[in-house]
């Protein structure tokens, strides 16, 4: 049976994204010890040191219903690489994570899963007059993007997703590198564009989603969504204005309610039933909304209870 390809799913069905990557390391309780050259908290580079525990958080969503799973390289464009040292193996480093993460979803029972290519900011701000923010030429981020989408895609990632992004600048510049790394193969890689709004519908430079969305809407993307930030209710008015005037499919990722910092650690408190019966409005309000998955704080029993929402129907 051939393979469906991902653009052809979502026409017909609502695709389900995996939950957070970075709660399930830390179950893991790593030690310093666990991350390359013992960098902390350098938790794209378990790829690398304990790719076994990359692949079962990986299997545990796709168990859990995902039909799609993200890459472990939200951190893994050059310029954050270069905070560790390997700049020089932003490609090779890519690749590896979307092999390992290609490898589980081809073993998975069921249905045909796909490999989402996760691209994180670069911790600039080019958009901002910051000294230090700011202080990044475009080029700079373009290469950074450049070589994490070339390393994606030799990975063989079904999608590339601009993720979490804060600058509606460094949105464009990235999808303008996704577009130049996918022209180099015969093979359609879809390009989704997330941004990340706060309480108030506002990126971190106050861009609203209306100007986000116009910003990079007829850019060639094939998705446009909202994830992290917030939980699910604080994103309803954007997703409500996205749903009458999109003209893309939309991707919708929530954390698991607002963070409380509970003994300086953000802890996210909405549980899988709540979480989940949440997004199902979403589905039967917003007949755009075709992608849901979880973001920082959501576990495999949240996909499992989004799984369970998305099988009910109708869609």
């Amino acid at each position: 049976m051939a393979r469906e390809p991902f653009l052809d799913a979502l026409g017909h069905r609502v695709l389900l994204f995996d939950g957070a990557m970075g709660t399930e390391i830390q179950r893991l309780e790593p030690k310093r010890e666990d991350y390359p050259g013992g960098n902390a908290g350098f938790n794209d580079g378990l790829v690398v040191t304990h790719p076994d525990w990359i692949s079962a958080i990986h299997k545990s969503y796709l168990d859990a219903g995902a039909d799609c799973i993200e890459t472990n390289t939200f951190g893994s464009n050059k310029i954050k690489l270069a905070e560790y040292g390997m700049q020089d193996d932003t490609i090779e480093h890519n690749r590896k994570a979307a092999e390992l993460a290609s490898k589980a979803a081809a073993a998975a029972d069921g249905p045909t899963r796909y490999v989402v290519g996760s691209m994180g900011p670069t911790g600039y701000l080019p958009s901002s007059t910051d000294p230090t923010l700011g202080n990044i030429s475009l080029s700079e981020i373009r290469e950074a993007f450049l070589l994490q989408a070339e390393g994606l895609v030799a990975g063989n990632v079904d999608a590339l997703l601009i993720e979490t992004s804060q600058d509606i600048l460094e949105v464009k510049v990235a999808i303008e590198a996704a577009h130049e790394a996918v022209r180099s193969i015969s093979r359609r890689v879809a390009i989704i564009a997330n941004v990340t709004l706060d309480q108030y519908g506002k990126m971190l430079l106050g861009t609203d989603v209306e100007a986000a969305y116009t910003t990079v809407g007829r850019m060639g993307i094939d998705v446009f969504g909202i994830n992290c930030s917030t939980g699910p209710a604080e994103m309803e008015p954007s997703v409500r204005w996205l749903a009458a005037n999109s003209a893309h499919p939309l991707l919708i990722v929530p954390n698991a309610g607002m963070p409380a910092n509970v003994d300086g650690v953000a802890v996210y408190g909405m549980e899988a039933g709540e979480f989940s019966a949440k997004l199902g409005g979403f589905l039967a309000s917003f007949e755009r909304v075709r992608i849901i998955g979880g973001c920082c704080g959501t576990r495999p029993e949240h996909i499992s209870a989004l799984r369970t929402i998305i099988d009910a129907g109708p869609e």
